[in-house]
C-alpha cells in the first residue's frame, strides 16, 4: 500500500470514529486543519475518540501522547507513525 494511500486509509477511519462520537457534526467539517474541540467535542469525547482509535488501530500508546496533537491531520500522522514503527498491528473495523 502506498503512502498516500495508508494515510487516506487513516483519515477516513479517524472521521469514521469522530463521526461515531459526534454524530451532530457534518463530515464536510471534518478537515485536517480542525481538532476534535473545534468540532464540538468535549473533553470525554475527545477521550472516547482517542481510545476508538487506540483500539481499532491496535497502537499502544499512553492517553498523554495524544494530548498535544494540535488537528486531525497530526492525528493521523501520528497514528500512522505508530502503526509504522510496528506499535499498531493492522486497522480493525
Amino acid at each position: 500500500m502506498s503512502t498516500a494511500d495508508a494515510r487516506a486509509r487513516m483519515a477516513e477511519l479517524v472521521r469514521n470514529t469522530v463521526a461515531e462520537i459526534l454524530p451532530g457534526v457534518p463530515r464536510s467539517a471534518m478537515t485536517g486543519d480542525r481538532h476534535p474541540k473545534d468540532l464540538g467535542a468535549d473533553s470525554v469525547d475527545r477521550v472516547e475518540i482517542i481510545l476508538a482509535l487506540i483500539d481499532r488501530v491496535g497502537v499502544r500508546e499512553p492517553m498523554a501522547a495524544f494530548s498535544e496533537l494540535p488537528d486531525l491531520d497530526a492525528l493521523v500522522d501520528f497514528l500512522l507513525s505508530k502503526e509504522k514503527e510496528g506499535a499498531g498491528h493492522a486497522v480493525r473495523h
